[in-house]
């Protein structure tokens, strides 16, 4: 994955080719902050400075700097696959809920 973490927020990393450098987005944030270098080491620099300026910028403002999340989210899947989620979530004596959070967890972990 293309995920860099500077002080518990991770940024999602790509390559801007016009230009030419490494593009950072910090994730999770209200608002939106974004940073540049042209190698990992720099990158890794500019992120800890913007996301430096971002906090002191919540503060001053008294905004929380964490995006909030409901937890929950709408997930479209295949009918068959759906049956078999539900055959294995019974056969574990879970909810489709409990079953699915489970895996997300495990996948994220791993």
């Amino acid at each position: 994955m293309n995920i860099m973490e500077v002080d518990g927020y991770k940024a999602r990393i790509s390559y801007d080719d016009e230009a030419d450098k490494f593009r950072g987005e910090i994730l999770g944030i209200n608002g939106s902050a974004d940073f540049y270098g042209n190698s990992p080491s720099a990158l890794r620099r500019e992120f800890a400075k913007t996301l430096k300026t971002f906090l002191a910028l919540c503060e001053e403002q008294g905004v929380d700097p964490g995006k909030e999340y409901s937890g929950k989210f709408n997930l479209r899947i295949d009918p068959e696959l759906h049956s078999v989620i539900a055959a294995m979530a019974a056969g574990q004596g879970k909810s489709i809920n409990e079953w699915v959070s489970d895996a997300l967890r495990a996948a994220v972990e791993s």
